[in-house]
């Protein structure tokens, strides 16, 4: 590690380790904004139209969606290569954090600027948004490890602090954005009625303010609280490092190919899991949407502020899964079992949404908000469950010769997830029925072009509940076989651990920081890795 500034401790730690905790939590309200707001700008209307969106279909919207977060996991070894080998740490968050902010003001400027482009300029504002990211989000939490010695009992408690910091960022996130899209909002006169159009170039511009703020904050104090922890690429250590590595070339042992046997597996299932789990910005945040009663007496709740709910159950039930590991001791479940267990957890959360689509589907105009409330508690469940393990399980079953690379290949399983699960989203689509649907209406008599149009917008949105129920069902089905499957060769992948499933937490605090990790895969390469 570098040299730790002598500038005091605050709470019994460095001072440095509450910078990099502000700086990672405005940046992750930044991603968090945006992602609450993608999918639901892509499929709004156009101006003119009654919206101030892109005018795609859901299909189209979702399908995107996944490409993107598959990108934002797969761009992280590139910056986290260009940091270690010629930037440093410090330099490649500044650079990341300044595309990312130049992305999210690209995303906010309004259509009338550049008319006939918008898809263009909507393109370039995600390009830099996964190129900045590439540089940013690998580096910062290696910086907070590099604040301790090693073998520092502080360690554990730095992680949990900060990755507090990663859940209130999106906590917030939710909530401040559909404020801006909301205030900033107006009313459009459509077919002789009026439609108030929320202003998601506002939520946006949110995003982007949050990582300027992140920014400034990096900027002012890095240089006083962090000495010159990130300015020197590990690259110089190289020599070091061969040194240490030396040795550890030739085959791989039984022991090693038995280990990576389990990492494949686990891998497989771990695809399963974040395919359904990141639903919760595509497909759950298309239903939350247009779907769901989001009234509570006279207020109508915010569709982004139930990108929120994920974070703040996780901030609630994190120490309480800490403290039940611990407490039930020897007879812990086995890390592959809180893998199924996580699985499923996840099918039985999305028997709430199918609960949902059988509420509409029996007559009632929109399902209950609480439907999708369920669903994100026991997903969050079992991200608790499984998430922790995924990271821990690969660091202690790699070959160390090849840690790196089973690191970024865990991403990469990552990564696809998210892709698989913009395509199982996108198969809500129906836009291809539309010449069906018109020609249905035409056949009742109905003649007026704003009538079609509804009748039209009526038999399309019946179309997508049911292809929903079906995509629902399914997710039910695959989450609870796969967490059977899983279950049921869990032994045998204890056995191919060959005893790296012994070293389990011993404290409270050791367990706290594990869970909360939970946001590890999805936030940050940790130190670990290198």
């Amino acid at each position: 590690m570098s040299n730790t500034p002598s500038q005091g401790t605050l709470l019994g730690h460095p001072k440095g380790l509450f910078l990099l905790f502000g700086t990672e939590l405005w940046e992750r309200f930044s991603y968090y904004a945006m992602r609450a707001i993608l999918v639901l700008y892509l499929v709004d209307k156009v101006s003119g139209q009654g919206g101030n969106g892109l005018g795609w279909t859901e299909q189209d919207a979702i399908s995107l969606y996944g490409t993107f977060t598959m990108l934002v996991y797969l761009t992280p070894l590139i910056g986290g290569w260009l940091a270690d080998n010629h930037l440093g740490q410090r330099k490649s968050i500044l650079i990341g954090g300044f595309l990312m902010a130049m992305g999210q003001f690209t995303l906010a400027m309004p259509h009338g600027w550049f008319v006939g482009q918008e898809n263009t300029v909507f393109y370039a504002g995600l390009a830099l948004l996964i190129c900045g990211n590439g540089m940013f989000k690998p580096n910062i939490s290696t910086m907070v490890g590099d604040l301790y010695e090693d073998g520092d009992h502080r360690r554990d408690g730095a992680f949990t602090i900060f990755y507090m910091g990663i859940n209130i960022g999106a906590f917030l996130s939710g909530i401040l954005v559909a404020s801006a899209y909301q205030s900033f909002g107006y009313t459009e006169i459509v077919n002789g009625k009026e439609i108030f159009v929320n202003n998601y170039q506002a939520g946006f511009a949110a995003a982007g303010f949050g990582m300027l703020l992140s920014l400034v904050i990096q900027g002012i104090f890095a240089r006083k609280l962090l000495g010159d922890i990130g300015t020197v690429p590990v690259a110089k250590l190289k020599a070091n490092q061969a040194a240490k590595d030396e040795g550890q070339t030739g085959p791989l042992s039984k022991v090693e190919r038995d280990r990576i046997k389990v990492i494949f597996v686990l891998g497989l299932f771990t695809i399963v899991f974040w395919a359904g789990f990141e639903q919760a910005g595509g497909l759950m945040n298309i239903y939350a949407d247009k779907f769901t009663d989001r009234m509570v007496g006279s207020f109508e709740v915010p569709t982004a502020w139930f990108q929120s709910i994920n974070a703040f159950f996780i901030v609630l039930f994190a120490p309480i899964f800490a403290s039940l590991w611990i407490k039930l001791g020897d007879k812990e479940p086995s890390s592959p079992a809180k893998f199924a267990l996580g699985l499923f957890l996840l099918g039985l959360g999305f028997l709430f949404m199918v609960a949902a689509s059988m509420q509409i589907a029996g007559g009632d105009a929109k399902a209950s908000l609480w439907w999708l409330v369920g669903a994100y508690l026991f997903h969050t469940l079992g991200e608790l469950c499984l998430s922790p393990v995924g990271l821990s399980m690969v660091t202690k079953l790699a070959p160390v010769k090849l840690a790196s690379l089973f690191m970024g290949l865990w991403f990469f399983f990552t990564g696809l997830a998210n892709y698989v699960a913009g395509f199982v989203g996108s198969l809500i689509g129906v836009h291809g029925d539309g010449e069906a649907f018109s020609t249905q209406c035409t056949a009742q008599g109905i003649t007026d072009a704003v009538k079609l149009t509804e009748c039209v917008d009526g038999l399309k949105e019946a179309a997508m509940i049911d292809k929903s129920l079906s995509i629902f069902i399914g997710l039910v089905i695959t989450g609870v076989v796969s967490a059977v499957i899983l279950y049921l060769i869990s032994d045998k992948l204890i056995d191919w651990m060959h005893g790296a499933e012994d070293s389990h937490p011993t404290t409270e605090d050791q367990a706290l920081e594990e869970e909360m990790q939970v946001t590890g895969t999805h936030e940050a390469m940790p130190e670990t890795k290198r």
